[in-house]
């Protein structure tokens, strides 16, 4: 199998040069190889993404496709989960793209700051313990916080991400549209009264 074909099937398209050495001596030449003949992006030092045979001269991903793609390529799909700004990107709440994203990953590690600029945060969660659904994004399918997930994370830390405008208009447009009840049952489980309260009096009628 070639190098790009086990690129094209890795979750979200992406993979590093560690992931490649089963079928090639010297990964990282073949990956910038592959990238000069443009069947690779790099996304950033040491991840590459599988670029789509219909895709068009320049393309990149989205800057959430990126960040997810780097979570499951570290700690695989099941325990890599877009949340907060990302997740709200990808559910419409915040509809211009930001330079930010944030991913739920199951340990510690370091901000990656992207080749076409932005910056993805990981945030240590309990990733079996948040609610998420698979949603297609434009490298593939992967795990996004539910909007009453999103909600309340935006809620509980307005600030991560950097992007506080978008955040509160999140926020507002999300609550619009979600099931109280269900972020009442997760704050309880998650431990995050406060955040629902804050929630609660965002809500309330003026």
């Amino acid at each position: 199998m070639n190098v790009a074909r086990v690129a094209a099937r890795a979750p979200m398209r992406t993979v590093r040069p560690k992931d490649l050495r089963d079928v090639t001596a010297n990964p990282h030449a073949t990956a910038g190889r592959l990238v000069a003949a443009g069947e690779l992006l790099r996304l950033s030092h040491g991840y590459f993404v599988a670029v789509p045979d219909d895709a068009p001269v320049g393309w990149n991903p989205t800057i959430e496709a990126a960040a997810l793609g780097i979570g499951a390529a570290v700690y695989g799909p099941q325990n890599a989960i877009l949340m907060g700004v990302s997740a709200a990107r990808v559910h419409h709440a915040i509809p211009r793209a930001i330079g930010a994203a944030v991913v739920a990953v199951p340990e510690q590690h370091r901000p990656v700051r992207l080749d076409r600029g932005g910056t993805v945060t990981f945030v240590k969660r309990d990733t079996d313990g948040l609610e998420a659904e698979l949603m297609r994004l434009d490298t593939g399918r992967g795990l996004v916080t539910t909007p009453e997930q999103t909600v309340l994370d935006l809620v509980k830390r307005p600030d991560l991400g950097g992007v506080p405008e978008e955040t509160q208009q999140a926020i507002l447009n999300l609550a619009s549209t979600i099931d109280l009840d269900a972020v009442a049952t997760l704050a309880r489980a998650q431990h995050a009264p406060a955040a629902l309260a804050r929630l609660r009096k965002i809500m309330a009628p003026a």
